[in-house]
């Protein structure tokens, strides 16, 4: 087998470029047909949906039902680097990496049972915002916002936009910045112009296309291979026909079908998978502005929780449809994706450490008949827009609440609106201008350097976001502190991994104790215990929480009153409505108002008759940005005053909380179901 292999496979670097990999007139055809479909969905979308405020642009007008809620959720966390990364994995090293996958079911139920009801109650539009409802102050909350932000375009951008790259240059041939560029126009066409609600529904529809696609490349895969038994023995003998002497260079693991793996000496040892893995993964699930804002869109916390089920059923999916053919591929063609002499490796893929990330794409381009083919590059295509979408989606939302907001605290509705859609054009450049970054820093397993780099940001944010949600004694002080300490320790450890990269398998690993000997899913849980330390010592030294900052802000109060103002409290003490009084404030403000009206009106009266030769000007201008404004929804709306709205009356949790009995029974029988399910898989691989 190893010998056809061989007389197969050598020609298959050289005419990769030549008329095989094309796309013939039928893969352009599906290609075309999807983008038509993205952009209708978004048009649409657009139309249907309020886009015009805060609340309608960044929280979809919290209408969604429980479909798209769960599909935007799986197509936000299934990108392109997932189809690169989980199959590279698996071709790497076997079926360890798909406890993150795994553990993540569990999670995102978390997210729907556990954290959402507070974030709900709480009335929250981005994670930094609780922070500061939380614990009071600023810097918390600017602190979590800089650090999400940072690794939305550092990690998130750059993974999914390597991931794009690898599989259209291998695919197709193309200009990299070509089709990047063309890939980003489109993207931030409906997401600037029509928000979280144009995401979400583009999402679902991708979510079709994804799992369509990459189920029908994993029949073909099975077939391929000759069955189920076929993938078992096959992998264990899916060794390159060069490989470097005394090592275990391109040597499959005796593991690489066991989830829990020895607790010393493995890649993913299983003490590691349990605690270090499920903190990193709790703060992407629960506490991950992209996640949470797509279940605060829900409609009711039913439908939110039926979105996170929704979700966790179709992660069992990745196993089968994007790992398993990474394996296959192994098998197919050992002597490519399993090549292990750094120079052969260089001329196959253009990177030494290894070609593993090439599996998915490799199957792809060898497998597919015409049609099919141009249907994965559709599949690819929609799991890079659909996170990308989702990262600049909730990038924009994080800079202008929590950024923006804080130094412009008088900024009108309107002028949100405009930051947050311009914020989106930024991130859009900034992707661009990333490429050549990422292309000088391809991995050999990118799903494990996704994962590796996480667990050194991301222990101290769950602390936090764990803490301040169930344990009333959390201060600020504790939390900021937690974060700086826990964060300037993950990021040394970070930069050390950097400064000394792990040596190739043939060579003599001379890196510090704290990288040779301390895997980075036991520095997870190292970090963790650091940081709940941290805050547990200062926050019981220094003062007590103010009520307003425990009040309907952690789970054990989440039903508390609704807080009173100053105002009430005094109308109440000292017998009398208050009401005469705020009516002679509202009219003082009215007067003020109407003056400072007339102002404005008589200078742009003065303005006129200066400017009355250059009407028919404004007037095309006029038109023009209307139709600006109602292409990014942001129509003007007529006012009905100057004076300040009345700040709304604040509703009880049991109103926003409130579920059907019936719906309410459903999906609590299926969250045993889910939970039922995942412990029998986890516990059928372990």
């Amino acid at each position: 087998m190893e010998g056809t292999e061989m007389t197969t496979m050598s020609p298959k670097p050289t005419s990769s470029s030549g008329g095989q990999t094309t796309l013939e007139t039928v893969d352009i055809v599906v290609l075309v047909i999807y983008f038509l479909l993205i952009l209708a969905v978004g048009f649409w979308s657009m139309c249907r949906t309020t886009r015009s405020t805060v609340s309608g642009y960044f929280l979809a007008g919290k209408n969604m039902t429980w479909w798209p809620v769960g599909a935007s959720l799986f197509a936000s966390n299934i990108g392109s680097g997932h189809f690169i990364g989980l199959a590279g994995s698996g071709a790497a090293g076997g079926i360890g990496a798909i406890a993150y996958e795994w553990n993540g079911m569990l999670m995102v139920l978390l997210l729907g049972w556990l954290f959402l009801p507070i974030y709900i109650v709480a009335g929250v539009t981005t994670m930094p915002e609780y922070l500061q409802k939380r614990f009071g102050g600023r810097r918390t909350q600017l602190l979590i916002a800089v650090l999400y932000l940072s690794i939305y375009i550092f990690t998130k951008i750059s993974v999914d936009m390597y991931a794009g790259a690898l599989f259209i240059q291998l695919a197709l041939q193309w200009n990299i910045y070509i089709a990047v560029v063309l890939l980003l126009s489109i993207t931030a066409v409906y997401t600037v112009a029509g928000g979280l609600a144009a995401v979400i529904y583009t999402d679902a529809a991708q979510t079709v296309i994804m799992l369509a696609g990459s189920l029908v490349l994993m029949a073909f895969s099975f077939v391929e291979v000759g069955g189920w038994n076929a993938l078992l023995e096959g992998y264990a003998n899916a060794i390159p026909s060069v490989t470097v002497p005394n090592s275990t260079c391109g040597i499959p693991r005796d593991d690489a079908f066991h989830l829990f793996r020895d607790p010393v000496n493995s890649d993913l040892p299983w003490p590691g998978i349990i605690f270090g893995m499920s903190i990193p993964s709790m703060w992407y699930w629960c506490s991950d502005q992209v996640i949470v804002q797509r279940s605060l869109a829900a409609k009711t916390l039913t439908h939110a929780k039926g979105g996170s089920l929704l979700t966790a059923y179709l992660k069992i999916l990745p196993f089968f449809a994007i790992m398993l053919p990474g394996m296959i591929s192994r098998i197919l063609y050992p002597d490519d994706v399993a090549c292990a002499e750094p120079e052969l490796c260089k001329q196959i893929c253009g990177n030494p450490v290894g070609c593993t990330d090439t599996a998915y794409a490799r199957l792809v381009m060898e497998l597919l008949p015409v049609g099919l083919r141009g249907l994965m590059m559709a599949v690819m295509i929609a799991a890079l827009m659909s996170s990308l979408t989702s990262i600049f989606n909730s990038s924009s939302t994080i800079f202008t609440m929590d950024i923006w907001k804080t130094f412009r605290t008088r900024a009108t509705e309107w002028e949100l609106m405009i930051v947050g859609r311009v914020f989106v054009l930024v991130l859009v450049g900034v992707s661009v201008l990333w490429i050549p970054v990422v292309q000088a820093s391809q991995g050999g397993q990118l799903f494990i350097y996704i994962q590796s780099i996480s667990t050194y940001l991301q222990p101290p944010v769950s602390i936090v976001f764990i803490l301040g949600c169930f344990w009333k004694r959390t201060n600020e002080k504790g939390a900021f502190w937690g974060l700086t300490i826990g964060l300037t320790v993950g990021i040394i450890r970070m930069v050390l991994d950097f400064v000394y990269p792990e040596p190739l398998c043939f060579e003599v690993d001379n890196r510090p104790s704290v990288l040779k000997y301390v895997h980075y899913l036991y520095f997870s849980t190292m970090l963790s215990f650091l940081t709940l330390a941290v805050v547990l010592v200062v926050s019981l030294a220094t003062e007590k929480p103010k009520p307003e900052q425990i009040s309907r802000l952690t789970w054990f109060t989440l039903y508390d009153e609704p807080a009173v103002s100053k105002q009430q409290v005094f109308s109440v003490e000292h017998g009398f409505d208050a009401s005469e009084e705020m009516q002679s404030e509202t009219k003082k403000v009215e007067v003020i108002a109407g003056l400072e009206q007339e102002d404005v009106n008589g200078k742009a009266n003065h303005n006129r008759r200066d400017s009355s030769s250059s009407v028919s000007t404004v007037r095309s201008q006029s038109r023009l940005s209307s139709a600006l404004c109602w292409l990014c929804g942001m129509e003007r709306k007529k006012e009905e005053g100057n004076a300040p709205a009345a700040p709304p009356e604040p509703v009880s949790a049991a109103c926003l909380l409130e579920e059907k009995p019936r719906l309410k029974a459903i999906v609590n029988a299926n969250l045993v179901i889910c939970l039922t399910v995942t412990a029998f898989i986890i516990g059928y691989w372990a």
